[in-house]
């Protein structure tokens, strides 16, 4: 728990997270728009954001019963955190209190990263939060699109993780999304231009948020999402919406972490000559044999070394003992 009070106290769960106020709903269903004081931190890291949507919190209210101080934070039951895009030593609270993360994304419009798949799921496995990974726009893919679509599901479904291929305008596609967010509390994220918008206006009728096109010379997505917000879901659960994400990186993890959430990597890493192998050129490497024998996707291996070699050029912990 975080924060302490001494005051009467409302409880209820935060909805809505604009930087500087954030909308809470109050167990008696009253909805106050509240501030922090002070600073927080999680688990020694400093937060650019110190409350995340899904948050379960306790305010004071002000004088004019209309708004709010949040004095507590209650215990979070898991939490999805990235390093801050603005502060290099800084972490950003995406969301709390989840049941499954949903990653869009596409093969085109705008083109697919690979690297931005692993990097999603080293941010959402190492908190042990099932991850869901949908490819929109289904009815825009090419021949070379679908058996590029066709391998990426072999390797990731492979190592335990969902795969979904739609079109947001096709009705019986979202159907098949809903049956796999009813009931449960989605963080959805992705790139800009995926189409996470258009998606969400078909899961809520009614909800009408604004869809940008992509940019005619980047054919990248446009940010129409400027802050998190939760929604609830007409047929049972709750998605929690986040700005689009351009990358991902890792400062605040060691490589241990890395080598732990690559479910693979991992796997094959107990039968290492050494104990502290990082796989890299190490002799009797179980994973380096793995990834010649095909056992383990050679891009994905690729990307392993790519982030740990990003943590071990930061000293990211020995800085952080400056701030």
């Amino acid at each position: 728990m975080y924060g302490l009070s001494m005051k009467k106290l409302l409880q209820g769960t935060v909805w809505r997270s604009t930087g500087s106020w954030y909308t809470v709903k109050l167990s008696d269903h009253r909805v106050i728009e509240c501030r922090v004081p002070g600073k927080f931190r999680l688990q020694g890291l400093p937060l650019t954001n110190p409350v995340a949507v899904g948050d379960l919190v306790q305010i004071e209210l002000e004088t004019d019963q209309k708004t709010g101080v949040i004095r507590q934070i209650l215990d979070r039951k898991n939490y999805v955190i990235r390093e801050s895009p603005r502060r290099r030593l800084h972490v950003h609270l995406l969301a709390s209190n989840i049941d499954q993360a949903v990653l869009i994304t596409t093969m085109i419009n705008p083109q697919l990263k690979p690297a931005f798949i692993d990097r999603f799921l080293l941010m959402t496995q190492t908190y042990r939060i099932p991850t869901l990974i949908v490819f929109n726009k289904a009815d825009s893919y090419r021949q070379r699109d679908m058996e590029k679509l066709i391998e990426l599901e072999e390797v990731y479904q492979a190592i335990g993780y969902t795969i979904l291929c739609i079109s947001a305008f096709h009705p019986e596609d979202i159907c098949t999304l809903k049956d796999l967010l009813r009931n449960k509390r989605s963080l959805l994220s992705g790139h800009s231009g995926v189409g996470k918008t258009t998606l969400i206006n078909r899961l809520i009728p009614g909800v009408e948020l604004k869809v940008m096109p992509l940019a005619k010379q980047s054919g990248k997505g446009r940010h129409t999402t400027t802050y998190a917000e939760m929604y609830a879901l007409p047929f049972g659960g709750e998605i929690i919406d986040t700005p689009g994400i351009k990358n991902l990186s890792f400062n605040h993890l060691r490589v241990q972490d890395v080598q732990h959430n690559f479910i693979e990597i991992f796997e094959h890493s107990r039968d290492c000559r050494f104990g502290d192998c990082r796989h890299k050129t190490e002799p009797g490497c179980a994973v380096i044999k793995a990834v010649e024998s095909g056992a383990i996707y050679y891009r994905r291996y690729q990307n392993y070394l790519k982030i740990i070699e990003e943590i071990e050029g930061q000293n990211y912990w020995e800085r952080l003992e400056n701030v």
